[in-house]
């Protein structure tokens, strides 16, 4: 009852947000319930078919992703649909996308993804980059959206795409609200997800109702809803959401500007370089601080979420560290703090070192391993987003939006976890009220930007 109870509230909200207007939406139907006029298939050989008014998308086995697309492409809208699926499968509506063409002639459609999802992680509603960047904006940003979807139902989605600004809702229940500008406009999609396993042969998905508004939709777009949580993945941009909340820009995006070299008085004058916005560590030995070296914030931090998108290269090796004390090491080496641990784990040999799994991707380096992170990477080369929360003593690692370390420091089980570490012979490591952060220099090319903080204090 407590669902049916939000998702009625929910649908009054958004039914009042666009009937408050003068006039309703001018709708352009995409599909006329006869046939498949305007779309075409691409991609793999899944059927599709026009059924009682609804188009199904039907499972095959050994063939990649297939997509029904449009003739057109579309910019800024206002897009609704009902869609139906079997349990066991995944789909997804495109929006925004374009096809890549390979040599042999084969079309892959990439772009956004409005996701169906029955699995149990139930992230239905949230945005993924097809066949490029990854989630977006899984519902673990949003976990109360989980329980919008009702499996082996119809249901009813809706998305704004306006500039910048994507948001969905599914029955009616805000999903996603995402700031992105990777592309301004595409074709529109439905999606039969390839299938592991003969036994979904033959399972459908199932689409109806699909229309669009293109014009003066500013009139008719839902209000903020500042319960849904906002994701920015503009570059180096505050929105005006993280600016009534506090955030700012710990690097400007530009210039060395507030770091300078961990053992320097300055920023490091070779190894590190500014290019389109990306601050970027350089190639060199793959040693510790034998190039550059690394660079701190020029203040120190107590509490705070620090959030960084990284990219990383081929077997590259880097971290990101807190608490660190730039005095404890004047040597050689990295300075010392905890650290976020930055690697390729496919093909860096540290990933296989330490105890369980402590020096993979995410991990809290050396000390506590990261759970299952990789399960939460983007596609191979492209941008993650790692956080880092601190609140007094309590620690968490982030990264694409789940928590994969969580840890308390400051007490008897950290000393001794410390005391089995590389670091037993820092004097009470990890355990600093306040420290700078540092974004490390070990050699290999990885690069930095939307580095933000809010401070907790």
């Amino acid at each position: 009852m407590k669902r049916i109870a939000l998702i009625g509230s929910a649908l009054l909200v958004l039914l009042n947000a666009c009937t408050e207007k003068q006039e309703p939406p001018k709708w352009e139907y995409l599909f006329d319930g006869v046939s498949l006029d305007g779309w075409r298939v691409v991609g793999g050989d899944a059927e599709y078919i026009v059924e009682d008014s609804t188009i199904v998308g039907i499972c095959k086995a050994e063939t990649p992703n297939t997509f029904l697309i449009t003739e057109r492409e579309y910019g800024d809208f206002i897009l609704e649909f009902d869609f139906w699926m079997d349990d066991g499968i995944n789909s997804g509506v495109q929006f925004r996308s374009h096809i890549r063409t390979r040599d042999d002639g084969f079309e892959r459609v990439y772009g956004y993804q409005f996701e169906m999802d029955p699995a149990p992680r139930a992230w239905t509603g949230g945005l993924y980059d097809e066949a490029r960047g990854g989630w977006l904006y899984p519902l673990t940003f949003n976990h109360d959206a989980r329980a919008a979807y009702m499996n082996l139902e119809w249901n009813s989605a809706r998305i704004e795409a306006v500039g910048s600004s994507i948001r969905i809702w599914v029955n009616g229940i805000e999903c996603t609200n995402l700031l992105d500008d990777r592309e301004a406009s595409g074709i529109i999609g439905l999606q039969v997800h390839s299938i592991g396993s003969e036994e979904h042969a033959g399972k459908t998905q199932r689409w109806r109702n699909i229309r669009i508004c293109t014009e003066e939709i500013g009139k008719h777009l839902a209000p903020d809803d500042p319960a849904t949580p906002q994701v920015n993945r503009l570059t180096n941009v505050i929105s005006d959401r993280e600016a009534a909340e506090g955030w700012r820009l710990l690097w400007d995006g530009k210039t060395t500007a507030g770091w300078r070299g961990a053992k320097l008085d300055r920023f490091p004058e070779q190894g590190w370089e500014i290019e389109d916005g990306v601050l970027r560590v350089l190639k060199s030995d793959g040693g510790e601080s034998t190039n550059g070296g690394d660079i701190i914030t020029d203040r120190k931090y107590r509490n705070f979420k620090l959030k960084v998108d990284f990219l990383i290269t081929k077997g590259a090796n880097s971290g990101i560290k807190y608490f660190v004390d730039p005095e404890l090491n004047r040597g050689a080496g990295s300075a010392i703090g905890c650290e976020f641990q930055i690697l390729d784990d496919a093909n860096h040999p540290d990933a296989l070192l330490g105890v369980n799994g402590n020096r993979t991707m995410a991990s809290l380096y050396d000390l506590i391993p990261s759970e299952r992170s990789i399960l939460y990477m983007a596609p191979d080369w492209s941008w993650n987003t790692a956080m880092v929360v601190v609140d007094g003593d309590h620690v968490e690692h982030w990264i694409n939006g789940t928590k994969v370390v969580e840890y308390e420091r400051n007490n008897q089980m950290w000393n001794a976890l410390v005391a089995y570490s590389k670091y037993r012979d820092w004097p009470d490591f990890g355990n600093l009220a306040e420290g700078h952060i540092l974004l490390q220099d070990h050699g290999d090319e990885v690069s930095f930007k939307n580095i933000k903080i809010l401070e907790l204090d």
